[in-house]
């Protein structure tokens, strides 16, 4: 995840793009849903502590760490028996991104697949989280358990949930690459999409899902610029540890305190398709070596993720009603 400051122009188009569309949201009702025990979380907990450790190098976008994190999501995705999408599981790329020194080309990696959809098979839920992080710097691996470990580990629990639960959208499970070096994989997702950008009814977009200590709060931003998705989270209930807050997205966030560009949903957003961005504040670890897998409370991360995938649910009810 990155702070840059929003574009008044893009909020504009956003704010065109909602007003075409239906802005109050009908009741659906939320069913109970019983937790898994907390040995059901084994696997969450394994992904997260994988992906961050120091054999992964910090999974920066052309890296031998990068590579090692790609070949285990693919292998989880198999596991899990989630199919290719429709162009395959591997989408390829190149592209010129940042680095401390300037910019280089990169060549990186999105990973894909595919849920299909029991009531709107021919519409699309695109869940995103991207693998890599910022690598070595300094001689010192910055494993990125946060940012952005825990968003992949989210979507893992997600698709895990959705192959024995299916959603009622297809869903396109999306591990994008170069994140940290300028959105690079969601750009190119959005130029060359699996399937056609007017399939697509939203992208949700997880990027640091593991560290609500300090506040409590997953962050959803988006709804400014979609305010008909706010009364269908507002129905999600609360976890113990941890409670949707709705913000950092509207004109009067600036700089750092504003996410409508902050991660790859902005890809999304500038191609005029509805997006949400889950997502935790900012931590003294953030985008420090510091960010490591033992920094994280398990009933709190699980929390998070219970209340992802609620949000996640919800939104799939609801949508193309």
């Amino acid at each position: 995840m990155r702070p840059v400051l929003v574009s008044l122009s893009v909020i504009a188009a956003a704010l065109t793009l909602a007003a075409c569309e239906t802005t109050t949201a009908p009741v659906v009702e939320t069913p109970a849903v019983e937790a898994p025990s907390s040995g059901e979380y084994a696997q969450l907990m394994d992904d997260l502590r994988i992906l961050s450790a120091d054999d992964m190098q910090g999974r920066d976008t052309g890296s031998e760490g990068g590579a090692k994190a790609r070949d285990y999501i693919v292998a989880r995705l198999e596991a899990l028996g989630v199919q290719p999408s429709p162009m395959g599981r591997l989408q390829p790329w190149e592209a010129l991104g940042r680095t401390r020194e300037g910019t280089k080309t990169y060549n990186g990696t999105n990973i894909i697949g595919v849920i299909p959809g029991t009531r709107v098979a021919d519409k699309y839920i695109v869940v995103t989280a991207h693998y890599d992080h910022v690598g070595v710097n300094d001689g010192q691996i910055f494993n990125g358990a946060d940012d952005n470990a825990s968003g992949v580990a989210t979507m893992l629990e997600l698709a895990r949930r959705l192959k024995a639960d299916p959603p009622e959208h297809s869903v396109l499970i999306v591990a994008l690459d170069g994140e940290e070096r300028g959105l690079l994989g969601a750009k190119h997702f959005v130029e060359a999409p699996p399937v056609p950008l007017h399939a697509i009814s939203m992208n949700l977009n997880f990027d640091m899902t593991a560290r609500a200590d300090s506040d409590g709060k997953l962050w959803v931003t988006g709804t400014y610029q979609h305010p008909y998705f706010r009364p269908v989270l507002d129905q999600v209930p609360a976890r113990r540890n941890v409670a949707f807050a709705f913000g950092k997205d509207t004109p009067e966030d600036k700089g750092a305190d504003n996410w409508v560009e902050a991660s790859d949903h902005a890809a999304f957003h500038r191609a005029g398709l509805p997006f949400l961005y889950f997502g935790v504040n900012y931590h003294p670890d953030y985008h420090r070596p510091s960010d490591d897998f033992e920094k994280v409370n398990p009933a709190v991360f699980q929390d998070s993720t219970e209340l992802a995938i609620g949000g996640f649910r919800a939104l799939d009810r609801w949508l193309d009603q």
